[in-house]
Protein backbone atom coordinates (compact mmCIF):
# COMPACT_ATOMS: atom_id res chain seq x y z
CA UNK A 1 0.00 0.00 0.00
CA UNK A 2 1.21 3.48 -0.65
CA UNK A 3 2.67 3.95 -4.13
CA UNK A 4 -0.32 6.07 -5.15
CA UNK A 5 -0.57 7.76 -1.75
CA UNK A 6 -0.40 11.54 -1.86
CA UNK A 7 1.86 13.53 0.42
CA UNK A 8 0.21 13.85 3.86
CA UNK A 9 0.35 17.64 3.54
CA UNK A 10 -1.66 17.47 0.29
CA UNK A 11 -4.98 18.52 1.68
CA UNK A 12 -7.54 19.84 -0.77
CA UNK A 13 -9.87 22.51 0.53
CA UNK A 14 -12.96 24.09 -0.99
CA UNK A 15 -14.78 26.91 0.71
CA UNK A 16 -18.18 28.47 0.46
CA UNK A 17 -19.46 31.40 2.46
CA UNK A 18 -20.52 29.34 5.48
CA UNK A 19 -18.79 25.98 4.95
CA UNK A 20 -15.41 24.40 4.40
CA UNK A 21 -14.61 21.05 2.83
CA UNK A 22 -11.25 19.35 3.23
CA UNK A 23 -10.11 16.08 1.70
CA UNK A 24 -6.97 13.99 2.14
CA UNK A 25 -5.75 10.49 1.46
CA UNK A 26 -4.15 8.61 4.34
CA UNK A 27 -2.23 5.29 4.23
CA UNK A 28 -4.53 3.30 6.50
CA UNK A 29 -7.74 1.31 6.42
CA UNK A 30 -10.96 3.17 7.15
CA UNK A 31 -11.04 1.46 10.55
CA UNK A 32 -7.53 2.69 11.43
CA UNK A 33 -8.20 6.18 10.04
CA UNK A 34 -11.43 6.50 12.06
CA UNK A 35 -9.79 5.18 15.23
CA UNK A 36 -6.85 7.61 15.03
CA UNK A 37 -9.12 10.56 14.26
CA UNK A 38 -11.44 9.84 17.19
CA UNK A 39 -9.22 8.03 19.68
CA UNK A 40 -5.85 9.76 19.38
CA UNK A 41 -6.80 13.43 19.30
CA UNK A 42 -4.26 14.34 21.96
CA UNK A 43 -1.53 13.12 19.59
CA UNK A 44 -2.50 15.24 16.57
CA UNK A 45 -4.50 18.23 17.81
CA UNK A 46 -2.62 21.55 18.06
CA UNK A 47 -2.39 22.32 21.77
CA UNK A 48 -2.46 26.06 21.04
CA UNK A 49 -6.03 25.45 19.80
CA UNK A 50 -7.14 24.38 23.29
CA UNK A 51 -8.16 26.38 26.36
CA UNK A 52 -5.49 24.65 28.44
CA UNK A 53 -2.69 25.42 26.02
CA UNK A 54 0.74 23.85 25.55
CA UNK A 55 2.20 22.14 28.58
CA UNK A 56 -1.10 22.13 30.47
CA UNK A 57 -3.36 20.03 28.27
CA UNK A 58 -3.78 16.55 29.73
CA UNK A 59 -6.21 14.99 27.28
CA UNK A 60 -8.45 15.66 24.31
CA UNK A 61 -11.14 13.11 23.78
CA UNK A 62 -14.39 12.08 22.25
CA UNK A 63 -16.91 9.84 23.96
CA UNK A 64 -17.50 7.08 21.37
CA UNK A 65 -21.26 7.23 20.94
CA UNK A 66 -24.02 9.45 19.62
CA UNK A 67 -24.68 11.96 22.39
CA UNK A 68 -21.10 11.69 23.64
CA UNK A 69 -19.05 14.79 24.32
CA UNK A 70 -15.88 16.16 22.75
CA UNK A 71 -13.83 17.42 25.64
CA UNK A 72 -10.53 18.69 26.89
CA UNK A 73 -8.99 17.99 30.25
CA UNK A 74 -6.48 20.51 31.47
CA UNK A 75 -4.69 21.51 34.64
CA UNK A 76 -6.05 20.25 37.97
CA UNK A 77 -8.53 17.99 36.17
CA UNK A 78 -10.42 20.94 34.64
CA UNK A 79 -12.77 19.61 31.95
CA UNK A 80 -14.26 21.69 29.18
CA UNK A 81 -16.80 20.16 26.80
CA UNK A 82 -16.66 21.79 23.36
CA UNK A 83 -18.87 19.63 21.19
CA UNK A 84 -21.36 16.79 21.09
CA UNK A 85 -21.30 13.69 18.89
CA UNK A 86 -24.40 13.66 16.68
CA UNK A 87 -23.55 10.59 14.57
CA UNK A 88 -21.14 7.80 15.53
CA UNK A 89 -20.94 5.28 12.68
CA UNK A 90 -17.47 3.69 12.66
CA UNK A 91 -15.59 3.36 10.44
CA UNK A 92 -17.61 5.37 7.92
CA UNK A 93 -19.01 8.55 9.40
CA UNK A 94 -18.72 10.94 12.31
CA UNK A 95 -20.73 14.13 12.90
CA UNK A 96 -20.26 16.48 15.85
CA UNK A 97 -21.18 19.99 16.92
CA UNK A 98 -18.49 22.68 17.13
CA UNK A 99 -19.53 24.60 20.22
CA UNK A 100 -16.65 27.07 20.22
CA UNK A 101 -17.42 30.62 19.18
CA UNK A 102 -15.30 32.85 16.96
CA UNK A 103 -14.15 34.57 20.16
CA UNK A 104 -13.08 31.15 21.56
CA UNK A 105 -15.88 31.27 24.13
CA UNK A 106 -17.92 28.08 24.63
CA UNK A 107 -21.29 28.07 22.85
CA UNK A 108 -23.70 26.16 25.13
CA UNK A 109 -26.64 26.26 22.69
CA UNK A 110 -26.10 23.66 19.92
CA UNK A 111 -28.50 25.63 17.69
CA UNK A 112 -25.82 28.36 17.61
CA UNK A 113 -22.96 25.96 16.93
CA UNK A 114 -21.47 24.88 13.63
CA UNK A 115 -21.18 21.22 12.70
CA UNK A 116 -18.36 18.96 11.51
CA UNK A 117 -18.90 15.81 9.44
CA UNK A 118 -16.06 13.43 8.62
CA UNK A 119 -16.42 10.60 6.11
CA UNK A 120 -13.86 7.78 5.84
CA UNK A 121 -14.02 6.07 2.45
CA UNK A 122 -11.78 3.23 1.27
CA UNK A 123 -9.67 4.32 -1.70
CA UNK A 124 -8.53 2.06 -4.59
CA UNK A 125 -4.91 2.85 -3.58
CA UNK A 126 -5.42 0.81 -0.41
CA UNK A 127 -5.67 3.85 1.83
CA UNK A 128 -8.63 5.89 2.99
CA UNK A 129 -10.01 9.16 1.71
CA UNK A 130 -10.97 11.30 4.70
CA UNK A 131 -13.42 14.07 3.81
CA UNK A 132 -14.20 16.67 6.42
CA UNK A 133 -16.91 19.28 6.09
CA UNK A 134 -17.23 22.05 8.66
CA UNK A 135 -20.59 23.69 7.96
CA UNK A 136 -23.20 26.09 9.33
CA UNK A 137 -20.73 28.84 10.20
CA UNK A 138 -23.69 31.21 9.81
CA UNK A 139 -24.85 29.98 13.23
CA UNK A 140 -21.87 31.83 14.74
CA UNK A 141 -23.45 35.19 13.90
CA UNK A 142 -21.71 38.29 12.59
CA UNK A 143 -18.23 36.76 12.83
CA UNK A 144 -19.21 33.75 10.70
CA UNK A 145 -17.21 34.47 7.53
CA UNK A 146 -14.06 35.49 9.38
CA UNK A 147 -14.35 32.44 11.58
CA UNK A 148 -14.67 30.18 8.53
CA UNK A 149 -11.55 31.82 7.07
CA UNK A 150 -9.59 31.26 10.30
CA UNK A 151 -10.72 27.65 10.55
CA UNK A 152 -9.80 26.99 6.92
CA UNK A 153 -6.18 27.49 7.98
CA UNK A 154 -6.83 25.80 11.31
CA UNK A 155 -8.26 22.63 9.79
CA UNK A 156 -5.40 22.50 7.28
CA UNK A 157 -2.92 22.44 10.16
CA UNK A 158 -4.96 19.92 12.15
CA UNK A 159 -5.43 17.57 9.20
CA UNK A 160 -1.74 17.84 8.29
CA UNK A 161 -0.87 16.70 11.80
CA UNK A 162 -3.52 13.96 11.65
CA UNK A 163 -2.11 12.72 8.30
CA UNK A 164 1.41 12.70 9.75
CA UNK A 165 0.25 10.59 12.69
CA UNK A 166 -1.56 8.12 10.41
CA UNK A 167 1.51 7.88 8.15
CA UNK A 168 3.81 7.36 11.14
CA UNK A 169 1.59 4.60 12.54
CA UNK A 170 1.30 2.93 9.12
CA UNK A 171 5.10 2.84 8.85
CA UNK A 172 5.21 0.92 12.10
Amino acid sequence: MGQEMVDPADIRQDVERFSLRSSLLVPASAEQAFELFTGAMTEWWVTEYTWSGPGLLTELGMEPRAGGMLYEIGPYGFRNDWGRVLTWDPPRRLVFTWQIGADRVPVPDPAQASEVEVLFQPDPSGGTRAELEHRHFDRHGAAAEGYREALTAGWHELLSRYASLVTKRAAG
